[in-house]
């Protein structure tokens, strides 16, 4: 069997478990992710409307959903979610450009890696919540405190992906290089970025995570205006069902966030031909 039948075979079976899976579940494979949460909303709604749980506790979809609505009415959702995505941008850009730029640093030479890259490596381990103590007592619970955590969270991921792109890049490239007598300028746009890119882009989807879930800390601590603020004003009104539009929020905006990431790693990646399931 030639290597065109196999690869003509597998397409085709590819278009046939889609074609089987469409015809299963009678819905197109983008929106089975969306069938699981459909169920537990519609449980979750009618064992409100039984009384099976209690509306204080544990309100109902529709009543979140309500409390959306009026959130958005008001013009206090637009006002905490663009503070927070202003937050959550900065901090981001801040430290995955710094991870960014260390990680191809360190991944390049032999003395860089063993000098930065141990100190690096150790910090890694210190649980973020244990320095902010520190932040609050050095830069005060002001904006540049709560960027700076965040930008904090967010180099870790980067660095470490870059730096492990940068060194696992193939060997033999590096020899063709050499022959071709390419300058240290060429070598890193057109060999070390473009070989290190699948895990640049991995450490970018986890950077930008991390930078949703230290958001919510951040803002935890002498905030004004967020989702997190959002979160933490409504537990001490006892309005359960802000609380819960707030950790709905976070969910979809860390979740399109990611989906922009994945959008941008497909359209980039497209020589790629590793399996992928």
């Amino acid at each position: 069997m030639s290597t065109n039948d196999v690869t003509l075979g597998a397409k085709a079976g590819g278009k046939q478990t889609t074609m089987n899976q469409k015809r299963w579940t009678g819905l197109p494979y983008w929106l089975h992710g969306w069938v699981l949460p459909v169920i537990i909303l519609a449980l979750w709604e009618a064992a409100s409307a039984l009384g099976l749980v209690s509306d204080s506790a544990l309100p109902a979809p529709s009543r979140i959903a309500e409390a959306f609505w009026k959130l958005c009415l008001n013009g206090d959702m637009a006002k905490h979610l663009s503070t927070s995505a202003i937050r959550a941008g900065g901090g981001f850009l801040l430290g995955g450009a710094t991870g960014l730029l260390l990680g191809v640093f360190t991944g390049l030479g032999k003395w860089a890696e063993s000098t930065l890259d141990p100190s690096i490596q150790m910090l890694r381990t210190v649980p973020l919540l244990a320095v902010i103590p520190l932040f609050i007592l050095w830069f005060g619970v002001g904006e540049f405190s709560k960027i700076l955590l965040i930008a904090l969270g967010s180099f870790f991921p980067l660095y470490f992906h870059t730096h492990l792109g940068v060194r696992t890049a193939d060997r033999k490239l590096y020899e063709v290089t050499r022959i071709l007598q390419y300058s240290k300028l060429q070598l890193l746009t057109k060999l070390i970025i473009p070989a290190a890119l699948p895990n640049i882009l991995l450490g970018i989807r986890l950077s930008v995570g991390a930078s949703w879930l230290l958001l919510a800390v951040a803002e935890m601590m002498g905030a004004s205006a967020g989702v997190g603020y959002m979160i933490q004003d409504a537990r001490v009104y006892a309005q359960t069902d802000i609380v819960f539009v707030g950790i709905i929020l976070f969910a979809l905006v860390g979740k399109l966030s990611d989906s922009a990431v994945r959008l941008v790693e497909r359209r980039c990646l497209r020589w790629d031909n590793n399996y992928k399931g």
